[in-house]
């Protein structure tokens, strides 16, 4: 089992490369932020609405005094604005009280945060201070089941059960490429299995298409034809 989730770990650092947070943020006060508004909402969304709200509210205080229509109206287009903007009021108001109006990097006072659960916390540890997590989104639990790694659903143990996998110092691009392969080929309903780089250590290969002219139609993204190479040059 090791072994072969190195393999796909090998193989996906090969495959996704520059694989990063696709949210875009300058400090972990904007990573926090655009992370609670992708709540049922997609990255390129939230990049949209992030410019003009993280120039509205540059720090916590601001987030803590806003007013609610204000708020609510700048992020309408993410969806649950209502829920969200209370929850962005919450998390200033918070970091103001407890922390001096400073994101802290640890996962134990992240989580006390609000809007700001165990995933979350991950992915601003990871990718604002640099420090190992793994962020079990939808993408990430539903393939780490089909890879064998794991056949718990509980977030939580996941990220335990993959934790014992992989190296700690590798958890934070481990996630990035696990979400960018469910995003581009391992998709939910008909994964590309036929032009997929993995195949060869996939338990789960032929849930999809298996011919490779016909699954290379479902792979998406910016690394399409690097994708397809892989394949076809094995």
């Amino acid at each position: 089992m090791v072994r072969r989730a190195r393999r796909i770990k090998r193989r996906l650092d090969e495959a996704y490369p520059d694989a990063h947070c696709e949210l875009d943020f300058r400090t972990p006060l904007e990573l926090v932020v655009a992370v609670v508004l992708s709540a049922q909402c997609t990255d390129k969304r939230v990049n949209e609405v992030t410019p003009a709200l993280f120039s509205r509210y540059p720090t916590a205080a601001d987030y803590a005094g806003a007013q609610r229509i204000e708020l609510e109206e700048l992020i309408r287009p993410t969806g649950f604005y209502r829920n969200k903007a209370s929850a962005l009021m919450g998390l200033g108001a918070a970091l103001m009280e407890r922390f001096d109006g400073d994101v802290p990097a640890s996962l134990k006072d992240l989580v006390t945060l609000p809007g700001v659960g165990r995933k979350t916390a991950n992915v601003v540890l990871g990718n604002a201070f640099d420090v190992p997590g793994i962020t079990v989104d939808t993408h990430f639990g539903r393939l780490v089941r089909r890879w064998g790694w794991t056949e718990l659903e509980d977030p939580v143990k996941v990220e335990q059960a993959v934790g014992e996998l992989i190296p700690r110092k590798e958890w934070t691009m481990l996630s990035h490429r696990v979400i960018f392969h469910g995003r581009r080929i391992c998709h939910a309903r008909k994964p590309a299995c036929g032009a997929c780089p993995l195949a060869r250590d996939c338990p789960s290969f032929g849930a999809g298409p298996t011919e490779f002219e016909e699954a290379s139609k479902l792979v998406k993204g910016p690394e399409r034809d690097h994708l397809l190479a892989l394949v076809t040059e094995a």
